[in-house]
């Protein structure tokens, strides 16, 4: 019997790294480090190299990342830190033990200007500083090495952790009418859903040199929603569960100002990993009813 597949995995808590996790649990064929603070500090760049050799793995996984939106643009030092000077060792690490390395990025690298879903080899323009620090990362692992995948996802949601869908739920809770944002639109992608894709590419990278295997890919659910949509869906199958329920009314962004510009259009088309790794995800109302069911099931 050939030895477990040793995925390293950056971060403990995130949403994806949970995924990941509990994902991994289920496949005998796979073993996964996962490393973070205090062992790896992505903020600690320079210790990241001989942190990654000592643990020998197979492949990396760069799920880690500051991922505080508004924060980010009065905190721009820290987030370049994690998700472009952090990404650029975590590459050289791997190129240096001569493995590849799956970086997760963001919807956030584009401005949300174009009328349909953004394309591998559309023009990356970010909003704000977050947006900024990823698509900096992604170039600098590009400059690093060319075995890689940079898989950009979009809206991701889980039964862990902060996200969309446990905020809609407490504030259920506590309001008979919820003001969300109507007017951005994106692809509401499960980290469950996203982790199994990425075991998947991970293979795919250990089992083939094909370069058409390796670059830049979008990675999200199928279909798309505005905000406004995706909570109502997040409500319905509450409701379904005698779980918290609300109204919801739609608002413009216009109305709800933040620190930092979001994209009005999020949608990525997912085509090229279809075309060349084999994989789609399921549309994406589909997921979240078992994530509510999880997600209220543990409150």
């Amino acid at each position: 019997m050939s030895p477990p597949i040793r995925f390293l995995v950056t971060g403990l808590t995130g949403q994806v790294v949970q995924a990941l996790l509990e994902t991994g649990r289920e496949q005998p064929e796979i073993a996964i480090i996962a490393l973070g603070r205090p062992q790896l500090d992505l903020m600690n760049t320079k210790s990241i190299v001989g942190v990654l050799k000592e643990c020998s793995p197979d492949i990396v996984v760069s799920a880690a990342a500051y991922t505080s939106v508004d924060l980010a643009e009065s905190d721009r030092v820290a987030a370049f830190k994690v998700n472009s000077e952090a990404p650029r060792e975590l590459a050289v690490a791997a190129s240096d033990m001569r493995v590849p390395i799956i970086h997760l990025s963001t919807d956030y690298v584009f401005d949300g200007t174009k009328n349909t879903p953004y394309v591998e080899t559309d023009t990356a323009v970010p909003l704000g500083v977050y947006g900024q620090s990823k698509l900096q990362g992604e170039k600098l692992i590009s400059a690093v090495m060319d075995d890689h995948v940079i898989l950009r996802t979009a809206w991701v949601y889980s039964p862990f952790g902060r996200s969309f869908m446990r905020t809609i739920l407490d504030h259920a809770r506590t309001r008979k009418e919820l003001l969300v944002v109507d007017d951005q639109v994106g692809n509401p992608t499960s980290a469950l859903d996203l982790a199994r894709e990425i075991f998947r590419v991970g293979k795919n990278l250990l089992n083939s040199r094909d370069r058409e295997l390796r670059g830049t890919f979008h990675l999200t659910a199928t279909g798309d929603a505005s905000w406004a949509d995706f909570a109502e869906e997040i409500l319905k199958a509450s409701r379904a569960i005698d779980g918290p329920s609300a109204e919801v009314r739609r608002i413009s962004a216009a109305d709800y100002p933040t620190p930092a510009r979001r994209p009005s259009n999020s949608r990525l088309c997912s085509r090229k990993i279809q075309d060349h790794h084999g994989i789609r995800l399921p549309v994406w109302s589909a997921s979240v009813s078992a994530s509510v069911c999880r997600l209220l099931q543990h409150v």
